[in-house]
């Protein structure tokens, strides 16, 4: 079988941005809607750039999940989305602040995608993939915690490579020590990991430079660190190396490092690396920075837009 499709499995909601950044969330008078869900941003990434790109996720039975199937759907993301009338599509509501970073008030108690089963994710939908991604969002609560992982186990025997993106929201968890425990469990499971330095500091309470060898050692192969602005830094057993960022005026950063991931594996699966061979295939001459400059320019240019899947880019406008 032709295993080319990138499969992130997760959270898709609907992000409330404000129309005007610099308040308070209790001050925003006006949002807009944009489709959003870490997972989500990363298929959509992928998608626009013109890779194949499957999303597996549960929505609610209700005018949002109609909407976020139709957006991701617009961006050629292949959607293998399960209904519920048990509860209703998860809710964002994301304050920038002037410089625009966020701050994010959710409602999910519980949301649609928080009860995806192990039972509803289709073999078929695991089959053709390149790549499996998930995130820590929905290792929160069961039965998604046990279908994100199960997927992730069946998608690794079927010989993709799996990624993960800690992707740290203490907000949603019921305490820091619960989400510590639990994401610092699943990295066995990953051949590629993102985190940020803040990440890092949390999970591990140690430096970028040692948390990265402790990751390592934990089993996944590439440990990314991305450091916003700066670019980010590519850490396996063979290499240790920073590549820079692209300079812009960020207006949102919503979406920024989902899509970095998306155009980071949206190049490692054109390059077609297994988990066998990406340490190799990333210490060619050249290769890590044709990679990660190519992640950071997509992640840059999605800062200077609003909302996240609106502002990904295209593959020209990334070239």
């Amino acid at each position: 079988m032709d295993k080319r499709y990138i499969v992130c499995l997760g959270e898709l909601l609907i992000d409330f941005v404000p129309e005007v950044n610099g308040q308070a969330l209790a001050d925003v008078t006006g949002f807009q809607r944009a489709a959003g869900g870490a997972p989500a941003n990363v298929a959509a990434a992928v998608a626009k750039l013109g890779g194949d790109a499957r999303f597996i996720g549960k929505i609610g039975r209700d005018p949002f999940g109609d909407f976020l199937v139709r957006t991701l759907n617009e961006v050629g993301v292949h959607t293998a989305v399960v209904q519920t009338d048990e509860a209703k599509t998860g809710l964002a509501f994301v304050s920038l602040r002037a410089d625009g970073e966020r701050d994010f008030l959710f409602f999910r108690d519980p949301a649609a995608d928080m009860l995806l089963r192990a039972d509803e994710v289709q073999t078929q939908w695991l089959e053709d993939a390149a790549v499996y991604h998930f995130g820590s969002v929905s290792l929160i609560a069961e039965p998604c915690r046990t279908a994100t992982l199960d997927a992730a186990r069946r998608a690794k025997a079927l010989g993709a490579l799996v990624s993960y993106d800690p992707n740290v929201r203490l907000a949603l968890w019921p305490s820091a020590d619960a989400a510590r425990a639990e994401i610092l469990a699943q990295l066995p499971l990953a051949d590629v990991v993102k985190v940020s330095e803040e990440e890092i500091e949390f999970l591990l309470g140690v430096d970028a430079t040692t948390g990265a060898q402790q990751l390592l050692q934990q089993g996944p192969k590439v440990v990314i660190i991305t450091l916003g602005a700066e670019g980010c830094r590519v850490v396996t057993a063979r290499q240790d190396v920073v590549i820079p960022g692209t300079p812009v005026a960020a207006v949102d950063t919503t979406g920024a490092g989902d899509s970095f991931v998306g155009g980071m594996l949206f190049q490692l699966a054109s390059l077609g690396v297994t988990p066998t061979s990406i340490v190799a295939a990333l210490a060619e001459p050249g290769a890590a920075e044709r990679v990660f400059a190519f992640a950071n320019r997509v992640g840059a240019i999605t800062t200077t837009r609003r909302g996240a899947i609106p502002a990904l880019p295209t593959l020209a406008e990334v070239q």
